[in-house]
């Protein structure tokens, strides 16, 4: 209890994990561009046994009540996996997290956060790696730039005051995760239509839609793509098969074959590109909630998505050749066939690249290179404890 006023509660009865949940959706209802998630997903995200995070991770959640209403929340966790990374990739022995912040004011959020930390310091948790919610794979950082549109499929948003609120907890930016958007309808410079077509014309190269008969083979193969390609980036940590059926599962409803595509070199896959239309456009006034008729809305919406917005949340190519001219051939091959898609397929006019680590220094340079401006940032911080 960091005020006198404040009472910070851990949260253990499925009426707190309620209002828990609920307590986002007041906190932002006034805010134009926070898209409500949908509530059973909110649900998923923190319960055992749902999200199979939970079977290397652990986390506490808290809410902190004043007068006796919910006032904010957080949830403090660690992650078994990222404990054995090396701590020069961010991670590492002895780190912990907090995420899923959300509060009324600098007082809250300042008790909020000093719970967190104590339960961490708790745990033998030397540092405070944060937000993160829960996952590095699912909405890391804070969004410091961009507030003023809303957020594409799988990304998070948050009110601008956070940012003064966590710095003044004695948190200093470590990381920087950028997002890139790009009008697509205009083409790409000649010098990457130049790439795209001598790759063509290279016969050892095959750019393939994804085969959704197969959709669980073809995740698979994807995210072990993913696990290799990003495997020194910093906040690395690995996803598990389990994670990789989950994330499967959540994704196959929105994904499109012709969004997704894999790059084989001499019959191997070795690259991979997934694009996803932006279901936030079609969610963003249900209210959390899918019954009694958003439900057919969004199924109706699922058989043909508009989407003005393509996300690219994940690209990789195998680290043995990631230092190739090919593996940024093959990444603007898989991009350049998208686009010819998704305009006339899906009505869209506008790619979003990201999150990208801005120290990565060949993903920067494609986006720069498609003409991308920076219309995002979220920004990561620690602490020692």
């Amino acid at each position: 209890m960091a005020d006198k006023t404040i009472e910070i509660i851990a949260v253990h009865t499925k009426a707190q994990r309620r209002g828990f949940i609920e307590l986002a959706y007041r906190l932002n209802s006034s805010d134009p561009n926070w898209v409500p998630p949908l509530k059973m997903e909110a649900w998923d995200l923190i319960t055992p046994g749902k999200n199979p995070w939970f079977e290397h991770g652990k986390a506490q959640l808290f809410l902190a009540r004043r007068d006796g209403r919910n006032v904010g929340r957080i949830s403090a966790h660690i992650d078994a996996l990222a404990l054995t990374q090396p701590a020069s990739q961010g991670m590492g022995p002895g780190t912990g997290n907090w995420g899923l912040l959300e509060a009324e004011d600098a007082q809250t959020t300042a008790a909020l956060i000093a719970t967190a930390e104590q339960w961490l310091r708790d745990q033998g948790m030397h540092r405070v790696l944060a937000p993160i919610s829960l996952s590095i794979w699912d909405e890391p950082g804070l969004l410091t730039k961009g507030h003023d549109h809303p957020p594409t499929v799988m990304m998070g948003h948050h009110r601008p005051e956070y940012q003064g609120w966590i710095e003044a907890s004695g948190y200093h930016p470590v990381k920087q995760l950028l997002t890139y958007e790009v009008l697509i309808t205009d083409g790409f410079p000649e010098l990457i239509n130049r790439i795209v077509a001598s790759g063509e014309r290279n016969s050892r190269i095959v750019i393939r839609k994804l085969n959704k008969a197969k959709f669980a083979q073809e995740a698979a193969l994807i995210l072990g793509i993913l696990n290799d390609a990003w495997s020194s980036n910093w906040g690395f940590v690995p996803i598990t098969d389990a994670e990789i059926a989950h994330v499967g599962k959540k994704l196959k409803p929105i994904a499109r074959e012709d969004m997704i595509r894999i790059a084989e070199v001499d019959g191997e896959a070795v690259a991979f590109l997934i694009a996803l239309p932006n279901l936030n456009q079609r969610i963003a006034d249900f209210g959390g909630s899918l019954f009694p008729f958003n439900i057919f809305k969004l199924l109706w919406w699922l058989r043909n998505p508009r989407s003005r917005i393509a996300r690219v949340p994940l690209m990789g190519v195998v680290k043995r050749m990631q230092s190739s001219r090919m593996a940024s051939q093959l990444a603007f091959m898989m991009i350049e066939y998208i686009r010819r898609d998704v305009i006339p397929n899906y009505g869209t006019t506008h790619g979003e690249i990201g999150w990208i680590l801005e120290e990565n220094q060949g993903m920067n340079s494609i986006a720069t290179t498609l003409s991308g401006r920076i219309n995002k940032v979220y920004t990561l911080y620690d602490k020692a404890l």
